[in-house]
């Protein structure tokens, strides 16, 4: 199930492609399921299921007596949107999120939330200490994606995971060999812990603008 899922998903993306390209051209006809099965090498379900997640998204429109029509040039995907923005953009959509995402932690999280949060703590203490730049991404990252998980909100959990690459290029760009940031800010990850231990929302939400309004 999950190599045919891969595989529409493959065909979606050499459509979008090919629309990109103007093979496709916006207001015309794609061609037929037995000739885009031919172009692309695959069978009828996996055609049907990419023209189907385009449709949804708003790039193909199924009209009757007509055929299906592009309706609109894709835009980019949302990856590489990132990876292009400017640093500062990023880190305050980045501020948005965190700031619900901590705020929803105090409610929501539960005891085995709050051992998996001071489990990543500690690893970021340790990386620290060993001064090792890489152990200390990792680390800070998964300790903001245990925050996220807590959260409850699996919308919100997947949209702050969607950064974290972004976020690992920052961490590399910011400090190529170094661990300063990491452990100037290390008290500050701490009290945010406490403050989701706490339910204490408004510390939280202060503790996670203080940790962005000095990531540079």
């Amino acid at each position: 199930m999950k190599k045919e899922s891969r595989l529409f998903e493959q065909i979606s993306t050499k459509i979008r492609n090919d629309i990109k390209e103007g093979k496709f051209k916006v207001g015309e006809k794609i061609p037929s399921e037995p000739a885009l099965m031919e172009l692309y090498g695959v069978g009828r379900s996996t055609v049907r299921e990419a023209i189907k997640s385009l449709t949804l998204s708003g790039i193909l429109t199924v009209q009757q007596g007509f055929g299906t029509k592009v309706n609109a040039t894709p835009s980019e995907p949302i990856e590489q949107r990132l990876r292009s923005a400017d640093f500062e953009e990023i880190n305050q959509v980045r501020a948005l999120l965190e700031q619900e995402i901590v705020h929803l932690a105090t409610k929501n999280r539960t005891e085995s939330d709050l051992e998996t949060i001071s489990k990543t703590l500690e690893k970021r203490k340790s990386a620290i200490q060993s001064e090792s730049r890489t152990e200390c991404a990792n680390a800070d990252i998964a300790f903001h994606l245990a925050i996220a998980h807590a959260s409850g909100n699996h919308v919100l959990r997947d949209l702050y995971e969607s950064f974290t690459v972004i976020i690992r290029d920052f961490f590399a760009k910011r400090a190529p060999s170094g661990i300063t940031h990491f452990a100037m800010s290390h008290h500050l990850h701490e009290a945010l812990f406490e403050a989701i231990n706490n339910r204490n929302a408004d510390a939280a939400r202060e503790i996670i603008k203080t940790i962005l309004n000095n990531n540079h």
